[in-house]
């Protein structure tokens, strides 16, 4: 039986299924930096294992001419090679798509399926052929599976071998024999196969002014430009290139011009707990300090945030969200911290959270947290996840303010404290319920200790009710001003009786639901969560639908149960879509579980909501 696959230009996905420390990442990052060098949208997901070496790895590239960047399901094409999943890649490969192995060694029977066409290439035959070395032969079968996929896919080949050059542009023997193994699988291709596939690419204008990064490279820059001197940190993953990501920009960029010496410094501390004491110390003093970690760091650092919330010390802490509880799944994304930054510690304790969408937020929002830990003297946590911090992303070239200049809050100085008739450290001064600081240092005058036991509003111990109330009162106030200062809630569409509510990573696979929504009659506005505390905008959109479904990638519904507790927005209006297996949102997702529910709402409200 025939099956055939429609023509389409730069609209398909591909998985790529391949062994962990082979070296496959890094052709599967040439193959999308070419794609973005030929301008047309795309988007790269890893997933790989926890493990160094030798489990399965996939990456997946979705191309599509709308820009939509969500994880695609359907693949057109698969390139399968692993032997150890090759039942399993078989099967993921739609109905008339195409699947490329090694046919050094035969594929059995028992896989083949009369609906895929494939597409048998003998890498390892090639490459022990063209090269010597064990380990060159493996990393260059990479190169050649590249090099068949440019001439399958239509990919410019002097795009790619051009990026070679930039890459190995001090090797040059290592350049060589990569661009001899693009070749090598390139003309295979195109003397075998037909090139292109009815599925292809044709070069767009798309990505004029636009970059691909990732958003732990984003934060660390955010960071820097924000002037943030010292970073301590205990590594994790997914956070740890976070780190490794600020060093490198330090060390280029934190140097004096006149003595070379480092006007920075980091310090990898021996945990968690460690790391997090060391930023409260240094903002404390008046440097700009950070940490990176994930949540099982977040779990650790939970008493000393605790402190720095009481006793009100700014505190900058990037939480790059992974799979849960416990040791969970390192190198799988979830959103299943939120309750646990939010109101991390013991007693009541309220965060300032900041929830980037994208490599672009990382870097607003990684800056941003420094003016606002220090306007309001308290920790803030830049909340991100896997997905968005160590997958590539394209989006529009950063920008950034020369104008700008720290917001270092209400900081006294040493005149104005010789002027005050008393200092009062826990005094609230205006509107916002900030109480001025001090640095150390500056004046005997304003000299304190910094409690983390129960204190009033002079900085003095009180095991007073009334005097332990007043400024858990403050804080609490405090905490609720930040709301007009966080950013807003991004929402789009008014009208219709259908709200669409998300956060962070899953921005665009909800954006593209809403879409496909509209097209089978649903309408539903969209609301994306960029901060807590909670906007009003953010109530008012909520009250404004009679049914609003909170997208989210966590089991128990976190950002519907903050939504709950933190507005006074009826239970009914709520309903939650959760998908929370560790791989990133897929539009598809969405879309199913929003139409299911629908289906089982009264008649009446489902057939007014589809008008």
């Amino acid at each position: 039986m025939e099956h055939h696959v429609s023509a389409r230009v730069n609209d398909f996905a591909m998985k790529l299924a391949n062994v962990n420390g082979t070296g496959s990442a890094s052709a599967n990052g040439l193959i999308l930096q070419a794609i973005f060098r030929m301008g047309i949208p795309v988007s790269g997901k890893n997933l790989f294992p926890s493990n160094i070496q030798g489990l399965p790895t996939w990456y997946e590239i979705r191309v599509n001419r709308d820009g939509h960047v969500a994880r695609a399901l359907d693949y057109d094409l698969m390139v399968a090679m692993n032997s150890q999943t090759y039942d399993r890649d078989v099967h993921e490969v739609r109905s008339g798509g195409y699947l490329l192995y090694d046919s050094s060694w035969p594929l059995d029977a028992s896989l083949l399926r009369e609906d895929v066409h494939f597409i048998g290439i003998p890498f390892a035959e090639m490459c022990n052929e063209a090269f010597a070395e064990p380990r060159e032969r493996t990393l260059m079968k990479n190169i050649a599976y590249t090099g068949a996929l440019a001439a399958l896919l239509n990919i410019d080949r002097k795009i790619v071998e051009t990026l070679l050059g930039e890459s190995f542009s001090r090797k040059p023997a290592l350049r060589d024999s990569n661009v001899k193994a693009l070749r090598l699988g390139s003309d295979y291709a195109q003397k075998h196969f037909m090139c292109p596939l009815p599925f292809h690419m044709e070069p767009m204008n798309a990505n004029v002014g636009k970059v691909l990064i990732d958003g732990n490279t984003a934060t660390a820059l955010g960071c820097l430009y924000a002037g943030a001197t010292v970073a301590a940190w205990y590594p994790i993953t997914p956070a740890t290139s976070v780190m490794d990501g600020f060093k490198n920009l330090c060390e280029k960029y934190r140097k004096d011009p006149e003595t070379g010496e480092n006007n920075y410094i980091i310090l990898q501390a021996e945990d968690e707990l460690a790391a997090i004491g060391m930023v409260i110390g240094a903002m404390w003093n008046g440097a700009r300090a950070f940490t990176s970690t994930a949540g099982p760091g977040i779990s650790l650092m939970n008493e000393l945030l605790g402190l720095a919330y009481y006793a009100e010390i700014p505190v900058v802490l990037v939480d790059v969200q992974r799979v849960g509880p416990s040791t969970g799944m390192p190198t799988r994304t979830q959103q299943s911290d939120l309750l646990e930054c939010a109101y991390a510690s013991h007693g009541d304790t309220k965060h300032i959270l900041l929830l980037p969408a994208n490599p672009g937020e990382c870097f607003e929002f990684a800056a941003k947290s420094f003016d606002l830990a220090e306007q309001f003297q308290t920790p803030v946590i830049m909340v991100s996840d896997l997905d968005i911090g160590m997958n590539d992303w394209v989006i529009p070239e950063l920008k950034w303010d020369d104008a700008y200049r720290p917001n270092r809050g209400r900081v006294l100085s040493r005149d104005e404290i010789e002027a005050l008739p008393r200092f009062e450290r826990y005094m609230a001064e205006n509107g916002t319920q900030v109480a001025p600081r001090t640095l150390p240092g500056v004046h005997p005058k304003a000299a304190y200790f910094t409690r983390g036991s129960g204190h009033n509003k002079f900085g003095n111990y009180t095991e007073t009710p009334a005097e332990y109330q007043e400024v858990l009162d403050r804080l609490l106030k405090k905490h609720r001003a930040a709301a007009s200062f966080v950013p807003p809630a991004v929402i789009e569409g008014r009208g219709a009786e259908v709200g669409i509510v998300t956060l962070g990573g899953c921005d665009a696979a909800v954006r593209e639901a809403v879409e496909i929504l509209a097209r089978r009659g649903i309408r539903a506005d969209f609301m994306r969560v960029r901060a807590f505390p909670f906007g009003p905008e953010i109530e008012a959109f909520l009250n404004g639908h009679e049914t609003n479904f909170i997208v989210e990638q966590n089991r128990d519904a976190q950002l519907k149960s903050m939504l709950l507790l933190e507005t006074a927005v009826s239970k009914d209006k709520l309903r939650s879509v959760l998908v929370y297996g560790g791989f990133p949102l897929s539009a598809r997702h969405v879309v199913e579980q929003v139409v299911t529910q629908m289906d089982q709402m009264p008649v009446t409200v489902g057939a007014r909501v589809r008008k």
